[in-house]
């Protein structure tokens, strides 16, 4: 866009109405929260993300437990360490108070029973998931803050062409307005 182009709404002309400079500060505002404001309510979005992973690691605690039960198989699963490669099974664990307990939690396919695994226990003692890990925290944080960001840049500018649909059906209408006054008159000098 040429400077002088981006400056018309700004010079004071004749021709200039109150509806252009209405729309020039609708542009220069949005384009303002979308520079600043986007990022910030990415940013904020993926710090509550990271907030919440580190208070629901705070609240757990790791133990040994070995299971009591072949996990099922999972037929066509890649069990090398990829997304998705534990099941469900049953393990035993020796409480704080020194209480034999059992819990189904999730463990790898490819543990038999009697090996030894890790469950993880909430503050209670009670058997929870696993905390997902840093690195899946990482991305989860980085998805929520893109999404965030991105979703908050769209609304506004959803707002502001919808401020410039307004503006628009102002100036058609305010046309509409000044061609029929003016109509009588192209209608007399045509006789």
């Amino acid at each position: 866009m040429a400077r002088s182009e981006f400056l018309r709404p700004w010079r004071h002309s004749p021709l200039r109405r109150r509806s252009d400079v209405a729309e020039a500060w609708l542009v220069l505002v949005t384009a303002v929260l979308i520079a600043l404001g986007a990022p910030a309510a990415g940013l904020a979005a993926a710090q509550a993300v990271d907030a919440g992973t580190g208070q629901e690691r705070q609240g757990r605690q790791t133990v040994s437990a070995v299971l009591t039960e072949n996990p099922p198989s999972r037929i066509g699963v890649d069990v090398s360490g990829g997304v998705g490669t534990r099941v469900h099974a049953t393990v035993r664990w020796t409480a704080a108070d020194g209480s034999a307990r059992t819990g189904v939690t999730t463990v790898s396919p490819e543990l038999r029973a009697g090996d030894r695994t890790t469950a993880w226990l909430d503050r209670h003692g009670a058997l929870v998931r696993d905390p997902v890990s840093l690195r899946e925290a990482t991305g989860e944080s980085i998805a929520v803050g893109t999404v965030a960001g991105t979703s908050a840049g769209l609304l506004l500018l959803g707002a502001q062409r919808t401020g410039r649909a307004l503006l628009n059906r102002h100036r058609y209408a305010q046309w509409e307005r000044e061609w029929a006054a003016e109509d009588p008159r192209w209608g007399q000098r045509a006789t």
